[in-house]
């Protein structure tokens, strides 16, 4: 991890005026932070891979190739030591709830003023989280697809996403550049992972992750 005086941050946003609003406050509020871009889930994951040191990802929940809060757990499982703050235009209270339950450190509405946005991003990178207030409750359903989710590994989760596109193994391993044999030993341990008895019953669980709001 790099110093919290000079962090590490991308910006995961699929607009480029709004990547270039948040990078903006981010220059007001940390003047020596280091920022990168990501347009799309697949460069996120990308950037992660080749990236050691990230302080922080900021992440919208509408981005290509991310379903709802996939893109968040991808996250999470990928690089667990690093804290994400989903910035989303909606920030419906059970969207927010959600949000958190997955792992979010924080939540800013892409409402917020700059100033807000820069307080949010430097207390999570102080170690603490920022929520707005809540009115929704925790679900325990959404506790324990995030504890099911939480048992992949990141090209396990890949996998699942295209499972969830309907792909067939021949694809999946075609869009992943691996073997067919080990997509099938994939989705083997997906399968008993997710206590799923089909496919199509862990293309359901995908779909659950979903903001059920959309503004």
């Amino acid at each position: 991890m790099t110093s919290i005086d000079a962090p590490e941050i991308l910006v995961a946003d699929d607009h480029p005026l709004f990547r270039a609003a948040v990078v903006h406050a981010l220059r007001e509020a940390i003047p020596l932070a280091r920022v990168t871009e990501a347009s799309s889930a697949t460069t996120l994951g990308d950037m992660l891979d080749a990236r050691a040191e990230v302080d922080l990802v900021l992440l919208d929940l509408a981005m290509p190739g991310a379903r709802g809060f996939s893109a968040l757990l991808h996250v999470r499982g990928a690089r667990p030591e690093v804290p994400v703050v989903i910035i989303s235009s909606n920030d419906h209270p059970r969207v927010i709830r959600r949000a958190q339950q997955f792992g979010a450190s924080g939540f800013i509405p892409k409402s917020s003023p700059a100033e807000t946005i820069g307080q949010a991003i430097a207390a999570v990178l102080e170690g603490a989280t920022w929520f707005p207030a809540l009115t929704a409750e925790r679900s325990e359903e959404d506790a324990r697809l995030a504890a099911r989710l939480a048992q992949l590994t990141p090209q396990q989760f890949r996998v699942l996403l295209c499972l969830a596109d309907g792909l067939l193994n021949k694809q999946i391993a075609h869009e992943l550049q691996l073997a067919e044999n080990t997509v099938k030993v994939h989705v083997t341990a997906i399968l008993k992972k997710l206590e799923c008895h089909s496919r199509t019953q862990a293309a359901v669980l995908v779909k659950a992750l979903e903001p059920e709001v959309v503004l």
